[in-house]
């Protein structure tokens, strides 16, 4: 169980109890028809979460198009997060990437074949997808991200769960990661525990399959990410780094070996190596995150001016444990420390623009 790897802003609660009362009236709006649900005579399949953050729904979608396309007519249907168009899209082998969002980019490279399609209004997307006269001989069609879109009801409901942040040891926005309560799940007909590792124990599917209380009518499965070069690639590149790059500076220096990766797969890679442990993920630095391939214990210091992020390697820095624990009856376990100021190269400019300064005012 990953449970302990799940972050819960306490003090955060009480805005997510009010959150949580906003999410429950919609879905009770839902449940008495109130608020109405569509279904479609053509197969829909919806792959999703209830929580932020990646659950490997793109990996699961693609999977199901490797199942699907070879006896079926597939499309896919994604809201293309990100893009710089709006409306209704239908990807062709021209499309660029900002029209329709790097993830469904990447899907209509790799899937050619396939029908991809963008549009906020999934209810208009899968009508359009339907229309004989804009894309001939649907079969069947893929949600991508749509757990929650509950104005389409679909025939078949996936909802991916991350093995290192079980929903039901999570808490609500924006105390905790999920978007609704943990009785959302209920709507599901397939549970996937996701991202888990190869050597998972027996006891292991016992005590998750109990923490998750499913029903009798809901199916539980369990994933896990097969070794990637390009993942193997961004830890290499990552631990010869000691800059701390962002996602978009990764992704720069990834394309040269890989020139069609997407931004989404480097993004996916570095929140699972993050997840695993294997890299360290720096967020609170000046907006963006950044990526540390060290994951020794050491502390970080951010210059306010330049923002670089560089180590600090300091032994006594390690004694804050034993001197937080001195008046403290609990045991602590870990710590994080980060510290802020001016870096030596924005020191020595501050000082050289306040000698200039004083000279300019004494030949004035």
């Amino acid at each position: 169980m990953e449970g302990d790897l799940i972050k819960i802003n306490e003090w955060l609660l009480p805005v997510a109890w009010l959150y949580g009362i906003g999410v429950r009236i919609r879905n009770e709006l839902f449940e008495m028809g109130i608020l109405k649900s569509k279904s479609y005579d053509i197969p829909v399949i919806s792959v999703g979460n209830i929580t932020v953050g990646g659950t490997g729904k793109t990996p699961h979608t693609e999977y199901l198009i490797r199942l699907l396309r070879k006896k079926h007519k597939v499309a896919v249907l994604s809201r293309g997060y990100k893009r710089k168009s709006k409306g209704f899209i239908l990807a062709t082998s021209e499309t660029s990437m900002p029209a329709i969002g790097d993830e469904p980019y990447q899907m209509k490279q790799k899937f050619p074949d396939v029908y991809v399609a963008v549009d906020k209004n999934r209810r208009r997307g899968i009508e359009r997808l339907c229309d004989e006269q804009i894309v001939p001989g649907t079969e069947v069609i893929l949600l991508d991200d749509a757990f929650q879109h509950r104005y389409v009801k679909p025939g078949i409901n996936i909802l991916l769960v991350d093995y290192h942040r079980l929903i039901c040891d999570d808490k609500l926005l924006p105390a905790g990661r999920l978007r609704e309560p943990k009785e959302g799940k209920d709507r599901a007909n397939i549970v996937i525990v996701t991202k888990c590792p190869e050597d998972i124990k027996p006891m292991g599917f016992r005590v998750i399959s109990k923490a998750l209380k499913l029903y009798p009518y809901q199916k539980l499965f369990f994933s896990t990410l097969k070794y990637s070069r390009q993942r193997e690639s961004i830890k290499e590149f990552l631990r010869t780094r000691t800059d701390h790059p962002t996602a978009d500076v990764v992704y720069e220096n990834m394309k040269l070996i890989y020139p069609n990766i997407s931004l989404g797969t480097v993004y996916r890679n570095l929140s699972l190596l993050a997840d695993l442990g294997e890299i360290k993920k720096l967020s609170s630095f000046a907006g963006a995150d950044h990526f540390d391939g060290r994951t020794e214990r050491h502390c970080h210091f951010m210059c306010t001016r330049c923002e670089r992020i560089i180590d600090l390697e300091n032994e006594k820095i390690h004694h804050i444990m034993e001197l937080a624990g001195e008046n403290f009856g609990g045991k602590i376990t870990d710590y994080s420390a980060r510290f802020f100021g001016l870096c030596e190269d924005c020191l020595k400019e501050t000082v050289n623009e306040s000698d200039t300064s004083e000279n300019t005012s004494d030949e004035n």
